[in-house]
């Protein structure tokens, strides 16, 4: 039981990313749960997408919030959710980004957040899993599946509490979500990656 427990409770905590879970939070400790944090400091949430076929570009999404109460007993009923800014989106362009965040892309003033909230958790081998949910971008919400691989976990001697770092890809076909325009010149598969470190709460 510890090989199986210990993985899954660091290869969720890579969705502590975002959005408030506070009122079942409270409850927590009684259900035999844990909380993580993310850890903004070592985190990076990426995205790559083919420019004429000629090359990926590339950009990240900056501001972001979010928890994960996982559920040692009952894996199957941990609870995360993902929520980032649209606006927070950065490629180091300016002019690019004002794109990205117009009607054509983001419409980050309509559309001001994505998220992803879990369903269901599979454990596979070496560290990794798959958790499967719902993503919601442009007021669209459909499944999505990330796949999930624990690089490490270890005791922070500098914090005394438990550390744990993650790999996480997926691709969404933002035509699903409604963002169709400047296809195909624009590519329709755009990977997500994630490079995560995420804390034990105290």
């Amino acid at each position: 039981m510890m090989k199986m427990r210990y993985p899954l409770q660091t290869l969720l905590a890579i969705f502590l990313l975002l959005s408030p879970l506070a009122a079942q939070a409270a409850d927590s400790k009684a259900l035999g749960r844990e909380i993580y944090h993310f850890d903004k400091s070592h985190t990076n949430i990426m995205w790559f997408v083919s420019h004429i076929g000629f090359s990926k570009s590339m950009g990240q999404f900056m501001d972001y919030e979010g928890q994960i109460i996982l559920d040692h007993d009952n894996p199957d009923q941990s609870l995360v959710q993902i929520t980032f800014k649209t606006a927070s989106i950065m490629t180091g362009l300016p002019k690019f980004d004002a794109h990205l965040k117009s009607a054509d892309f983001f419409d980050v003033e309509k559309y001001p957040t994505a998220s992803f909230t879990s369903t269901k958790v599979t454990l596979g081998d070496a560290g990794r899993a798959t958790v499967d949910g719902e993503f919601t971008l442009l007021g669209v919400t459909k499944p999505l599946t990330l796949t999930v691989r624990l690089n490490k976990r270890a005791m922070d001697i500098q914090k005394n509490r438990m550390r744990a770092g993650f790999s996480v890809k997926t691709t969404v076909k933002r035509s699903l979500w409604g963002m169709k325009n400047y296809l195909p010149f624009v590519g329709d598969d755009v990977t997500i990656r994630i490079e995560a470190e995420a804390m034990l709460a105290p």
